[in-house]
């Protein structure tokens, strides 16, 4: 139960375990091609130009940095984390001029502040991570979004955290880049970087007047073999992890055939169960207010007298949690992660083995009345 690599489904691992195929066998075309147009189906994004690279979410954000962005380039972070510096570092990288929206760790920036910073900056492109891994902050996307294109400004959202988990429309919010890895919501092994990119960020990248600075994050390599791929015909620049895209595919489909507005209503479910239960146990989260607070993973802190050692005792109990990372709060905090296939019978598992922990740590509350917040919670939104 970590924000990543999260748990997978046995079909999905059976995909990953058959006999790898060549990578121009015509079965291979054939999924590889039906994977991107799933991808776009998954983002809600029909117009969007799908990529899928090898790699982690990382390349997925200097994928989305360096075909955007030229040397004296301009551009916005609204910062909520970890990720969000990591994506100012990847912008300084290739030669932005980095402004940042920031805030208090838990907090997101408000959006009338960014609008007013896009009103008085000259920026090219404003990035936002749609959920910081490191804080579980759910940044207010949509206005965001609709906000820089107000201002003529591409917007780019690091959906590591988010995509197929938390509610996104990027054809109808106007987002122009919208970024993941396979590893969470997705629900597909590490080593998959995706992007669906808006015709406005291709025919920006088109514009450059710079080459890319790099070769392998260079959409000029990439977007041949995708189109090539999407329309049944093989192509080569690097070879593809044939394995990993087969598995993107299942999974895909299994997404689409449960429905975006399904799974993203269930992923609020099983969100405000965890959420139910953390607050019978007295449990606070990192994130200051539930309009803040992401649904695919909880950031907590630990209570007065409780520390990190608390957490090699929950995966006495069988489950597996992660620790902080957000730098100014790291041994103070723990995550857990609710991505993916998560069912109410893992809520009810990961909530009593931490309930269990936290009693054999010394933390008082009343026996099993974490347990039972979140089952009353899972009851009553049937």
């Amino acid at each position: 139960m970590i924000p990543g690599p999260v748990e997978f489904d046995p079909e999905v691992m059976r995909a990953l375990g058959a006999k790898t195929a060549s990578h121009v066998a015509p079965e291979f075309i054939s999924v590889f091609g039906r994977a991107l147009k799933r991808l776009r189906e998954v983002c809600l994004a029909p117009s969007a130009q799908p990529f899928v690279v090898s790699g982690s979410g990382t390349l997925a954000m200097e994928l989305a940095v360096a075909n955007l962005v030229e040397p004296g380039d301009r551009a916005l972070v609204v910062n909520t984390g970890y990720f969000s510096d990591r994506m100012a570092t990847l912008l300084e990288r290739h030669g932005a001029e980095v402004s940042q929206a920031r805030c208090e760790p838990g907090e997101a920036p408000e959006v009338e502040a960014v609008e007013r910073m896009l009103a008085d900056g000259r920026f090219k492109v404003m990035t936002v991570t749609h959920v910081d891994t490191s804080t579980g902050v759910l940044a207010p996307v949509e206005a965001l979004v609709r906000a820089a294109n107000r201002h003529g400004v591409l917007s780019v959202v690091d959906g590591v955290c988010a995509t197929a988990g938390e509610t996104f429309h990027q054809d109808a919010w106007g987002a122009d880049v919208y970024l993941t890895a396979s590893q969470k919501a997705i629900g597909v092994p590490p080593g998959l970087a995706l992007l669906t990119v808006s015709p406005r960020a291709m025919a920006a990248w088109r514009a450059r007047r710079t080459p890319v600075r790099s070769l392998y994050a260079d959409f000029s390599e990439w977007l041949p073999i995708m189109e090539a791929y999407e329309a049944g015909r093989a192509a080569y620049f690097a070879t593809p992890p044939v394995n990993l895209v087969c598995a993107l595919d299942v999974s895909l489909g299994q997404i689409l055939r449960e429905g975006m507005e399904a799974r993203f209503a269930r992923h609020r479910r099983m969100a405000q169960a965890f959420r139910a239960g953390w607050r019978a146990l007295g449990l606070r989260t990192l994130p200051v207010s539930e309009s803040v607070t992401a649904h695919t993973l909880s950031a907590l802190y630990f209570p007065e007298g409780v520390d990190t050692t608390v957490l090699g005792r929950v995966r006495e109990q069988g489950v597996v949690l992660a620790g902080g990372l957000h730098p100014q709060l790291k041994t103070r905090y723990f995550r857990v992660g609710h991505m993916n296939v998560v069912s109410p019978g893992d809520v009810l598992a990961t909530v009593g083995a931490v309930e269990r922990a936290l009693a054999a740590a010394g933390h008082r509350a009343e026996p099993g009345v974490g347990v039972a917040a979140a089952q009353a919670e899972l009851v009553s939104a049937k």
